[in-house]
């Protein structure tokens, strides 16, 4: 274990990058969810779904599920089961685009920071996780263990990596839905930057077979405000053609752009029921993952969801 210790209470990704020990951080960032919060809060990271049934009286009136009410004028309650000893996959993009940086922290490393605490989190809940990382092709695989070790092995696995400029999350996405036998909890951390309705396909694919997939949308706090003054060469990361301009010229087209891009890929997952989030990794990786637990307990109906009904 590292003999650093945290500088802030908010764990920003910089001081992370100081400490280095993945294991270290990955139990700092996580056990800091758990203070002053019941633990069943973290219990929706493994809840899923079971089915509807019809409102009866003392049914809880969170659990009602309005969207349904709306369409049939009637009253009809969510159910939900904890997952027992579900596995899940963390795909991790390492295509070269992931390695900008506008600070000290690429998206590459503030994604292995991620995927250390996701590991952790849910090794804490007894379950199993496994790591996928690539680019154009699979880089390198752990298939998904209950041991504290699988973090060490994403360090270890991340060392080496050369990544190329070619990235194939689509590809991907369809492999692990034609790889994974049993029902499982797929996490995909990248920066999407592929064409968005390939990217949609995979995730359906996955979806359809099944899974439940949340997408970790990671982007540098540059590429979401453009904040580029004067004159720039622009070097495209995927082997685009690079581009020497004024940066006010083209920043209204850049962000409308991106933003649609977004707005794609948001909508896509919300029609697929594919939970998505959109990550700065300029902020503070706790903040990020408390937000995450916290919006995941909400779209589940609160902690009790995890219960039979």
């Amino acid at each position: 274990m590292s003999d650093h210790q945290p500088q802030t209470n908010y764990l920003d990704p910089e001081v992370l990058q100081k400490i280095g020990d993945l294991e270290f951080i990955a139990r700092e960032v996580v056990e800091g969810l758990r203070v002053g919060s019941h633990r069943s809060q973290l219990r929706g990271f493994s809840t899923e779904f079971a089915h509807h049934r019809q409102y009866a009286p003392g049914d809880a009136l969170r659990t009602i599920d309005w969207r349904v009410f709306g369409r049939t004028d009637r009253y009809y309650t969510k159910l939900y089961e904890a997952e027992t000893n579900f596995d899940c996959y963390l795909l991790m993009d390492a295509s070269a685009s992931m390695s900008y940086a506008s600070g000290k922290v690429s998206k590459l490393e503030y994604a292995k920071f991620l995927a250390a605490s996701l590991a952790y989190l849910v090794l804490k809940q007894r379950d199993s996780v496994g790591l996928s990382i690539f680019d154009s092709e699979v880089l390198a695989y752990q298939p998904p263990r209950s041991t504290m070790s699988v973090i060490l092995q994403i360090e270890k696995l991340l060392r080496d990596i050369k990544p190329v400029p070619k990235t194939s999350v689509a590809k991907q996405l369809h492999d692990v839905a034609l790889m994974i036998k049993r029902r499982s909890f797929v996490v995909v951390i990248s920066d999407l930057l592929a064409d968005v309705d390939d990217v949609l396909a995979g995730l359906k694919h996955l979806r359809f077979d099944g899974h439940n997939v949340v997408v970790m949308h990671t982007l540098d706090p540059y590429e979401l405000e453009f904040p580029f003054q004067g004159a720039w060469c622009f070097e495209g990361l995927e082997s685009e053609e690079p581009l020497t301009t004024q940066a006010e010229r083209i920043r209204d087209d850049y962000l409308a752009s991106l933003n649609e891009y977004v707005e794609s890929i948001r909508n896509g997952c919300l029609a697929s029921q594919v939970d998505y989030t959109l990550i700065d990794t300029s902020r503070p990786l706790d903040q990020v993952l408390s937000e995450f637990v916290h919006k995941r307990q909400a779209t589940l109906g609160g902690p009790s969801a995890g219960a039979r009904g």
